[in-house]
């Protein structure tokens, strides 16, 4: 590992924790505008993140080690994946370390620990909020693998630089199959991420929240971490959509200071599109019903088989 590319990383994992509580202030301030109602402010999220740090915990008697670990295992699991996810450049040291597979394995650890702290202090909702995660991510992980899958096809390797390198540096192609698999990973982007329609956001009520229900008894730094977390999965599932879907402007070097300072507002240019999108696919949604919710995902997981047989069978 070269100096400038531990640089390099460092930058990139900087610039994801400090953009993530804002692309959740730019969707919740999208979301406000296009339902006719006034906007948060659009640093609220750090407001409360830092709000959060200077409370005193207060954690319940029965509560075992692993409630009070949950959050920074779970807060350290999104910025290691925030590091794997090639954003800024391609060869950056931890990108190269790790696959997709290994990514979506972050992914399921920062689940299993948040859904066994919920279970932990015994609380009905904190263990209904655990059962529906588990199962929502049973359906969500198959589809993103097989998302993930599909590109790596293209590329002839799980790793996500490789990935991104075959996507964004060499002609102009159009994959049809990627079309099917960018369908699918919207819809598991938005299952993973606690939006609308599979959960809502804005809501503590019995009958939809999932993941709500599993954080009610943290509070303070606990709770920062975790709500910190969730920033930083929404901009992760966002940066890997990019990264995919959209991979051009990302630098090829991590020496390369120049493409990397340019690579940075397309970056944010492209996380504002994003975000206005994923507010306008909210408010023209509706919340289903939580039996309805393996009908979309496996749908999702449907159209990303479909694009692996369409990769298959036509090659593109």
């Amino acid at each position: 590992m070269t100096f400038s590319g531990f640089v390099s990383q460092i930058l990139q994992l900087a610039i994801a924790l400090a953009l993530a509580p804002l692309l959740v202030g730019w969707v919740n301030q999208c979301r406000a505008w296009l339902a006719n109602r006034s906007a948060p402010p659009l640093a609220l999220p750090y407001r409360t993140i830092a709000k959060l740090f200077h409370k005193d915990a207060v954690v319940a008697q029965n509560a075992s080690p692993l409630f009070r670990l949950t959050p920074y295992v779970v807060f350290a699991a999104m910025a290691l994946a925030a590091a794997i996810v090639p954003s800024l450049a391609t060869d950056l040291p931890f990108a190269s370390a790790a696959d997709a597979i290994a990514l979506v394995g972050l992914f399921a650890l920062a689940r299993v620990f948040i859904a066994l702290a919920a279970m932990d202090i015994g609380t009905a909702f904190g263990t209904l909020g655990a059962r529906r995660e588990m199962f929502v991510g049973f359906l969500a992980e198959p589809a993103l693998l097989m998302v993930l899958f599909t590109a790596s096809l293209i590329s002839h390797s799980t790793s996500l630089p490789t990935i991104v390198e075959a996507l964004a540096h060499r002609d102009f192609a159009i994959y049809p199959s990627m079309a099917f698999a960018g369908v699918a990973f919207t819809m598991v982007s938005l299952a993973e991420n606690a939006r609308i329609p599979v959960d809502n956001p804005a809501t503590h009520l019995e009958l939809t929240m999932i993941h709500e229900a599993m954080i009610l008894e943290y509070s303070a730094r606990h709770l920062a971490l975790i709500e910190w977390a969730s920033a930083l999965k929404l901009f992760n599932y966002s940066c890997i959509g990019l990264a995919l879907f959209i991979p051009f402007g990302i630098a090829g070097g991590s020496t390369d200071w120049l493409a990397i300072l340019l690579a940075t507002p397309v970056l944010a240019a492209k996380l504002a599109i994003g975000g206005f999108a994923l507010a306008l696919i909210e408010t023209l949604s509706a919340k289903l019903r939580l039996f309805r919710a393996p009908e979309f995902l496996g749908t999702a997981f449907l159209l990303a088989v479909l694009a692996m047989l369409v990769n298959l069978l036509l090659g593109s």
